[in-house]
């Protein structure tokens, strides 16, 4: 039996709805995860649910077994139930209990692996070798000794605020920023923590990523706000747990392939189940928001207390969402241009897509979605019509509101679009905004061109559009692979950018090697230029297309942008380009590409 970790969980976490100890070991020989992770592929794990007492090796049930009497043995008894659960990593095995000490729930853990370890029986202690028997009593006493702090988790009794917890694979902070900035327009103070930063009435003062529990306390404490607006990511709920014991709203925008092999994550059900905690934690009183879209997140709805609002791109289209209303559910959908909200058999519309500057005209795919997310978000926390409309009529997508999403900068040589983007779902529908940019000025420039039909991309009728990726060394191989692939797929230009300060246990060769790799799975046959960072591959890309009056048509530059952004968007500025934040010039810009 080997020690994986033993890990203190300080609230809601994959396992309980409250803090929760952790033990996680492996028997058997060493061995890697080799499964699938296609769909229908990958063996199901549902990591969740306890394993019975019939089902667990021999080994595993001696260390329950050992947790649970240690824990009655303790100064302050047991309260709740010890329980077993799978990993898929092969061999590994879960013990899961309550704590309340944290000094005690350490050494309860402590004794239970070294009693299993030598094979000691959870008998009586007359039953023992006088030897065994002095070895358990010196167990007994040092639990019995620890006490340490409690769990540092925010009751409800302790908090004042509501609350909605976004999570998803994309789209979080995006939707977490509309739904903060919709709250706002409804007059109420709002805090909200991203992966940007915490932010309080709009105004940024803690830089850095706040998606964990510690994000939450900060905001969750304040005295100056009336609405905690909190995005959630994966990380801190396995690491940690949720800071706090139940959301008035939660949203879940979506699960795709992102953070693959880290903490014993390896496929999309168990990825949704870990997302799915900050559902099963909402209150009964209030609502889950879920993409009826995606079937990981949408399954999630039957293991939720609170009511359940679904939004859809496909909206009259899905089966799921007509399901839903003829039952007098709520959803989110768009119909006839419009995003708004059915209920049963009644609609209540927002706003036109062509209003709404992050969809850009409805061609953004992905923020239609987010706005959908959002607006049900903001309403389950009270917002009305008039405010869901104003916010998403008048959230831009700015350098300074939406830092780092669909950020776009115009001369009159070039369009030059800053993303996010780190995945293979990402990456692809901002290539579709891409494509439909340097469509629309192929189109532009063959209406005034010299020489009709004539454009400079390698695609007939379209601008060259080039893309400059980069990825942290932290995805597996098929996911940097993926993106290879994907980008191949679609641009002229494909430039490759170095991350040096995020390789997280990668080469630097290993990681380009990678998404090279798939670039050429992906049938891309040129050369593949490569820079150390990506400020030195956008200023290369701007070189390249510096010239002499303006360009028919414009070169579309899309930079995947991780990690020096502030030092992107200086280098755009003393390019004097211009950012685009008006609806009706960004609808502009996709307007041919449709």
């Amino acid at each position: 039996m080997r020690l994986i970790e033993i890990r203190q969980l300080d609230g809601p976490n994959l396992y309980r709805l409250g803090p929760a100890m952790k033990l996680e070991v492996a028997i058997g020989r060493r061995r890697t995860w080799y499964g699938r992770r296609e769909p229908e592929k990958h063996a199901l794990v549902r990591l969740a649910a306890a394993v019975p007492r019939s089902a667990q090796p021999p080994r595993i049930a001696v260390l329950a077994e050992w947790v649970r009497r240690l824990r009655r043995a303790a100064p302050d008894g047991a309260i709740g139930p010890v329980s077993v659960h799978r990993s898929s990593d092969p061999g590994h095995w879960i013990v899961v209990w309550p704590w309340a000490l944290a000094d005690r729930a350490t050494a309860i853990a402590e004794g239970a692996l070294a009693l299993a370890e030598r094979d000691v029986p959870p008998g009586r202690l007359a039953n023992l070798t006088p030897r065994r028997a002095r070895y358990v009593t010196r167990i007994l006493a040092r639990v019995a000794a620890g006490e340490g702090s409690g769990p540092p988790w925010i009751r409800d009794a302790d908090r004042r605020l509501p609350v909605v917890s976004i999570t998803g694979t994309n789209g979080k902070t995006t939707t977490t920023r509309l739904i903060a900035h919709i709250l706002r327009e409804s007059g109420r103070r709002v805090g909200a923590t991203t992966s940007d930063g915490i932010v309080v009435n709009g105004m940024m003062v803690e830089p850095g990523d706040w998606t964990g529990p510690g994000g939450a306390g900060a905001i969750l404490h304040r005295d100056d706000i009336d609405v905690a607006v909190l995005e959630t990511a994966r990380g801190g709920i396995l690491l940690r747990g949720v800071g706090y014991e139940s959301n008035e709203a939660s949203v879940i925008t979506n699960v795709s392939s992102d953070h693959m092999d880290l903490q014993g994550i390896h496929t999309l059900p168990e990825l949704a189940e870990v997302k799915g905690v900050i559902a099963r934690m909402t209150k009964p009183s209030g609502w889950v928001v879920l993409n009826a879209d995606d079937r990981y997140v949408a399954a999630i709805a039957r293991t939720v207390r609170a009511r359940v609002a679904l939004f859809s791109m496909e909206g009259g289209r899905s089966a799921r969402v007509r399901r839903h209303l003829r039952q007098g559910g709520r959803a989110y959908v768009v119909r006839d241009g419009r995003i708004g909200e059915a209920e049963g058999t009644r609609w209540r519309p927002f706003a036109r897509l062509r209003d709404i500057p992050v969809v850009l005209g409805g061609v953004a795919r992905h923020n239609v979605a987010n706005a959908l997310a959002a607006s049900g978000g903001a309403r389950a926390l009270g917002a009305s019509i008039a405010d869901v409309r104003r916010g998403l009529q008048t959230f831009r997508p700015t350098t300074e509101a939406s830092p780092g999403r669909l950020n776009v900068f115009i001369d009159d040589r070039r369009i030059v679009v800053v993303d996010f983007a780190h995945n293979e779902a990402g990456v692809r529908v901002l290539l579709e905004v891409a494509d439909a940019i340097a469509r629309t000025e192929g189109a532009r420039a063959r209406r005034g061109a010299t020489i009709p039909g004539e454009t400079a991309g390698r695609v007939p009728g379209r601008a060259t559009l080039t893309t400059i990726v980069g990825l942290a060394g932290d995805r597996p191989d098929d996911t940097l692979r993926g993106v290879g692939r994907v980008v191949a797929g679609v641009v002229d230009r494909f430039v490759l950018k170095e991350m040096l300060h995020y390789l997280r246990g990668r080469t630097r060769e290993s990681v380009i090697g990678e998404i090279t790799a798939g670039a050429r799975e992906g049938g891309w046959r040129d050369e593949l230029p490569l820079h150390l960072t990506e400020v030195e591959a956008l200023g290369a890309e701007l070189d390249r297309t510096d010239g002499e009056g303006p360009a028919k048509p414009r070169d579309v530059i899309v930079l995947l942008c991780h990690e020096m952004r502030d030092e992107v968007f200086a280098l755009i500025a003393a390019r004097n380009l211009q950012p685009v934040n008006d609806p009706a010039e960004l609808a502009k810009l996709v307007a041919g590409g449709r």
